[in-house]
């Protein structure tokens, strides 16, 4: 949708007031629909448009049938089907492929009904900024009469973060934007240029901070909310708006954005990198000090990050997750779940999304070194031996089990072979190409024999925008670039940047960061990416840290590769070890041997400096001279 066409529609109170981000929504009066002094004039009505907004938020992982929402060094994509989905399309540098494909969540069409197909960014996101205009000029006109001050506080500060979150996400793909605060009328003239990326930050940073000044931090807690109350956890609050306002200043401080993405210069800015992290140490100080709703999960209920299973539809992300979008239908076993395995053990559509064996090497050992340390205890002879592990939780790997009670049809595919030439790594368009199967978000009794997931279930898939790790991570990388040291820290918060590191290794059971890493800065941030890589792993943050970053086409960064190896005929495989399944099923795979391991390209994506940003529809850069394209597009 083009920006010229959302901005001067009319105000689409008729249908968006009957949505809401929660099972109950705060009911409006019948006639609210009949004119803008009715649509505003009380709480109840106003906050029915207001949760409009909500409504056109994508949910990335069930965005369409298979969804691709992975671009970085992370996923390989299995040739014939797979072909289709656009991480096909960014590792061929075809940015251009997303304005009308339909199965891309950054695609151009919007709708604020519950089609999860239509809930996409760039339309979206026009549509909810000029709501959160239209509410804030509402407000400035006095059309809200019936509202206690707490109530205007909450509207106020919904309409504040709505349109700052938006723009978040059209400013990380597309870099800095015309910012719109005020409805521009129909005939207005719109020639407004493209701002800096740092401008647009700052009124985002605005926005954020007057969002955290006005909203609470549980609606639970407040008298507007207690009308809804066990059913605000999709609702705005200070957690979200101080999160969000921290990691927009992160960004605006990261290399690319600092640098421009045409040199090698990847320097932070430290001011930014300060700011962000007060903002973040302001919220793991409520969070550590026992204020807020939100704590990290334990590892032994790591999965329910990502999925349910048996607990009615139950929404994924437990007291970790801080933002999530609304989930538009229970449609996510099939296909999204059965993306990631085997397709001769499921009812998929001959697509697999694998892990990049590269990618899988971020996850070092429990000792907490990188695989490629010299102290790390790594052996090519046993690769899966002690490791992070959160790589036992995520992936299938060699002689792991798959299907718990196997047929006789599928018994040869009980355990993962995944040995050079076993038959769950020979066909590209039907097995793995890399080594690995991606489980972090399906069970392990997901597939036909076991049926132990989809609708007789209740198996709910749902990633969420913003987790409470990723908090401490990102204040980690801000506190560490803003005091050029991985010792910084902000005077908000008692940790410093190696000390919030640790907290999410300790959560896994992965020792700190070692001593070695400590010392030097850019040693330190190797660490921190690294941890960023494996505790966010596959929930669609790699290719903008990437960008953000400078390093999407820097070697390793543009390579995906397969892990190739034979199993050790003399050590605990069976004479026949080459011939599937034939080993010792009460072996621990994690102990076992292997000979001739190696590693192969699979990928190399030739990506050059204009890949940093995505390029803009040409209808786009076309309505006036002030609305530039993206560098080399």
């Amino acid at each position: 949708m083009k920006i010229k066409i959302i901005y001067i529609l009319t105000v689409f109170f008729f249908s968006g007031l009957t949505f809401t981000s929660c099972t109950d929504y705060l009911e409006r009066d019948s006639d609210s629909v009949l004119s803008e002094e009715d649509a505003f004039k009380n709480f109840n009505n106003f906050q029915g448009f207001v949760e409009v907004m909500y409504n056109v938020i994508p949910d990335i992982a069930k965005h369409n049938w298979v969804s691709s929402f992975n671009w970085g060094d992370d996923e390989v994509i299995t040739t014939g089907n797979g072909e289709g989905l656009m991480g096909y399309a960014i590792d061929g540098g075809n940015y251009r492929k997303y304005i009308d494909k339909g199965d891309c969540f950054l695609d151009r069409s919007w709708k604020v009904d519950g089609d999860r197909f239509a809930k996409s960014l760039w339309g979206g996101s026009w549509y909810a900024i000029r709501q959160a205009n239209v509410g804030l000029e509402a407000l400035q006109k006095g059309l809200l009469k019936d509202a206690t001050q707490e109530e205007r506080n909450f509207i106020e500060g919904q309409l504040y973060f709505f349109r700052a979150w938006f723009y978040f996400q059209l400013t990380t793909y597309w870099g800095g934007l015309p910012y719109i605060e005020s409805v521009l009328a129909p005939d207005a003239e719109f020639n407004l240029p493209r701002e800096s990326y740092q401008e647009n930050a700052e009124k985002m940073a605005a926005d954020f901070q007057r969002a955290a000044d006005l909203l609470p931090i549980d609606w639970d807690n407040t008298s507007a909310g207690s009308r809804t109350k066990g059913n605000n956890a999709f609702r705005p609050n200070k957690i979200w708006a101080l999160s969000y306002l921290g990691k927009c200043l992160l960004y605006a401080g990261s290399p690319l954005m600092q640098n421009g993405g045409e040199n090698d210069n990847r320097s932070y800015n430290a001011d930014y990198c300060k700011r962000a992290a007060d903002a973040l140490g302001k919220v793991l100080t409520m969070v550590e000090g026992g204020q807020t709703q939100y704590a990290l999960v334990s590892f032994d209920k790591y999965s329910t990050l990502f999925y349910t299973k048996e607990q009615n539809w139950l929404m994924p992300g437990g007291t970790e997750a801080i933002m999530r979008s609304p989930t538009y239908g229970a449609d996510s076993y099939w296909r999204q779940m059965n993306s990631y395995q085997l397709s001769y053990i499921c009812d998929g559509d001959g697509i697999i999304l694998c892990p990049a064996a590269n990618y899988v090497n971020y996850f070092g050992m429990a000792n907490g070194l990188p695989l490629n340390d010299s102290n790390s205890g790594f052996s090519k002879t046993q690769p899966w031996k002690d490791r992070d592990p959160r790589f036992y939780n995520n992936f299938i790997y060699d002689g792991v089990k798959m299907i718990k009670a196997p047929s006789a049809e599928r018994k040869r595919y009980q355990y993962a072979n995944l040995y050079d030439g076993g038959n769950a790594s020979k066909e590209p368009n039907k097995a793995s190409r890399t080594g690995y199967f991606n489980y972090k978000f399906i069970p392990l009794g997901a597939n036909k024999d076991d049926s132990d997931y989809g609708y007789g279930k209740a198996t709910h898939l749902h990633l969420s925008w913003l987790r409470l790790a990723e908090v401490y991570l990102l204040y980690a990388e801000a506190a560490a670039q803003g005091y050029g040291s991985p010792t910084g820290k902000s005077s908000t918060f008692t940790k410093n940047a190696i000390e919030a590191v640790n907290v999410i290794r300790e959560r896994a059971g992965v020792s700190g960061v070692a001593d070695s890493y400590t010392g030097d800065l850019e040693k330190f941030m190797g660490e921190v990416r690294r941890e960023r890589a494996v505790e966010l792993a596959y929930e669609g943050h790699r290719f903008n840290d990437l960008r953000r970053w400078k390093l999407l086409t820097v070697y390793p960064y543009n390579i995906k590769t397969m892990q190739k190896f034979d199993r050790d005929p003399i050590a605990d495989w069976d004479e026949d070890a080459q011939k599937d399944n034939n080993f010792d099923p009460d072996a621990d795979p994690k102990e076992r041997k292997v000979v001739n391991f190696r590693e192969e390209i699979v990928t190399q994506r030739n990506l050059i400096g204009k890949h940093y940003w995505l390029p803009f529809n040409t209808d786009d850069v076309t309505m006036y001279p002030e609305f530039k394209q993206n560098p080399g597009w």
